[in-house]
């Protein structure tokens, strides 16, 4: 174990050159980063570009055709993820709010991905339970953004759900940095302590803890 770590916190001059030497958002979703910022302060609840430029690829380079997100927000992320999954793909997006969700919509539509995604409004549970039951089509990708208290409860059901070779993508598994301030013992602080305790030692998936924006946690299922 190296005693002194690669990783380090993004100075914004760093971040700057970070996305001029990657892929910076088109003027599409830069548009759509634009839209949410002027929502105020709940603006932090969006990916950053960075992150979604590797969940495109990730799209991309899996292959994936069906995708499944809980916690949309105001799209962006769908975006990303609509894009990477091409032509042919599907993407089901889970949230409880037709006003962030609002936000998206002209976007997808202007990027030509609309037609891919099948927005559900609803408890992520609920739909991840209908869609067990149904027995659909296994999932080749999922993204996990919602409410940090059911991150445990939203992959026990996708592990029903996505394929085997297939990812879950978790967010926010850093949460600035909180897992390791005992101070704070917040709900959604001990909620993703928990769920990254649970992650690290399943032997259902194989994980990958990224400090990319606010810590992103691959699992691949078995």
């Amino acid at each position: 174990m190296a005693k002194r770590p690669k990783s380090f916190t993004l100075s914004p001059e760093i971040h700057d050159y970070l996305l001029d030497h990657g892929t910076r958002p088109d003027a599409i979703a830069q548009g759509l980063i634009e839209a949410t910022r002027e929502l105020g302060g709940i603006s932090v609840m969006q990916i950053a570009p960075e992150q979604g430029a590797l969940m495109t690829l990730l799209a991309q380079v899996t292959g994936a055709r069906r995708a499944i997100e809980i916690g949309t927000f105001t799209g962006y992320s769908a975006l990303c993820l609509a894009r990477g999954l091409g032509e042919n793909g599907e993407l089901i997006c889970c949230d409880r709010s037709e006003e962030w969700t609002r936000v998206g919509l002209p976007f997808w539509e202007s990027a030509g991905v609309a037609a891919r995604i099948d927005l559900r409004i609803a408890p992520a549970l609920d739909t991840l339970a209908d869609l067990a039951r149904r027995k659909t089509a296994p999932f080749d990708l999922a993204f996990v953004d919602a409410d940090k208290t059911n991150y445990r409860n939203y992959c026990e059901a996708l592990l029903g759900l996505v394929r085997p070779g297939g990812l879950i993508l978790v967010d926010n598994v850093l949460w600035s940095g909180a897992v390791l301030d005992l101070e704070d013992q917040s709900e959604n602080t001990q909620a993703i302590r928990a769920f990254n305790e649970w992650a690290s030692q399943e032997e259902r998936f194989d994980t990958v803890m990224l400090p990319i924006s606010d810590g992103l946690s691959l699992l691949r299922v078995h």
